[in-house]
């Protein structure tokens, strides 16, 4: 018995250790390239080479000397903003709608909000192509951001809808008894309830839509392009560390995104939502 119990142990200790290992190997594979990039992102040298010959700014001048790269950032931020916004004011509506409604209607709608994220972003870029066209919305930031919009919808209707879900209906039904009419008790009681969950979809929509180049790619002219779609122009000209240091910029962007999430609700408040 105590050979069978020791033998017991020591087979989970080497499952354990095993687990252990793969996922130290997991996190390595997926950080290294990470630190690859930013580390290359200061290299010196005319090519991407590991390992670097010294550290140098040289890459981040150049970000700021090719004028697409600053204009392409500061469209894509101001198109993931204003797209994020119009989600919010179409996703929290219609999640509060279907929140309070269990029948077949209220999960179509909500199976076609959420639709989005399971379609292929090439595809719902070519179908958004032909829509606009036919309506006589070019090419163009409103076509842009009607298409971000359409992204980012999803997310903010995803998140909402579960943290409304949440929510314990005794609260507005509390407001009601106090004499609060339905929009103080939205304004009071179910916003402030809800707002973790809309902050977190924003953000969520936020990177997704700085980071997307499937619809992007059809809408861009020479005049109003996203950064990813910039990029994807710089690299089939030239492969410089200058792709690396405007990745790391990217990443620095989601960090303090990220950093912001956490200094407003914590992440922890959003996860367990």
């Amino acid at each position: 018995m105590k050979g069978a119990g020791l033998q017991h142990r020591l087979v989970a200790r080497a499952g354990s250790g095993m687990l252990s290992l793969f996922t130290l190997l997991f996190f390595i594979a997926l950080i290294a390239p990470i630190v690859v990039v930013v580390i290359v992102s200061f290299s010196p040298d005319e090519a991407i080479s590991v390992p670097i010959s010294g550290i140098s700014l040289r890459w981040y001048h150049r970000l700021w000397e090719y004028r697409p790269f600053v204009d392409s950032l500061l469209t894509s931020l101001y198109l993931a903003l204003s797209a994020s916004l119009i989600a919010i004011l179409i996703a929290v509506p219609a999640a509060i709608g279907v929140g309070r409604s269990r029948g077949r209607l209220a999960t179509a709608l909500t199976t076609f909000l959420l639709a989005p994220i399971a379609i292929p972003a090439l595809v719902i870029g070519l179908s958004l192509l032909y829509f606009l066209s036919s309506i006589g919305i070019g090419v163009s930031f409103v076509a842009l951001l009607i298409a971000h919009t359409v992204v980012s919808v999803p997310y903010v209707m995803r998140t909402t809808l579960a943290t409304y879900k949440n929510t314990h209906a005794s609260y507005r039904e509390a407001a009601s008894v106090l004499g609060a009419n339905s929009w103080q008790t939205f304004r009071h009681v179910t916003l402030p309830l809800i707002a973790p969950g809309i902050f977190a979809g924003a953000l969520f929509s936020v990177l997704v839509s700085l980071d997307n180049l499937g619809v992007s790619y059809f809408f861009g002219t020479a005049n109003v392009s996203t950064l990813p779609v910039v990029m994807l122009s710089y690299l089939q000209n030239q492969f410089d560390p200058a792709i690396a240091a405007v990745s790391t910029v990217q990443m620095a962007i989601t960090i303090v995104l990220l950093l912001i999430v956490e200094k407003t609700y914590g992440l922890r408040a959003l996860t367990t939502q």
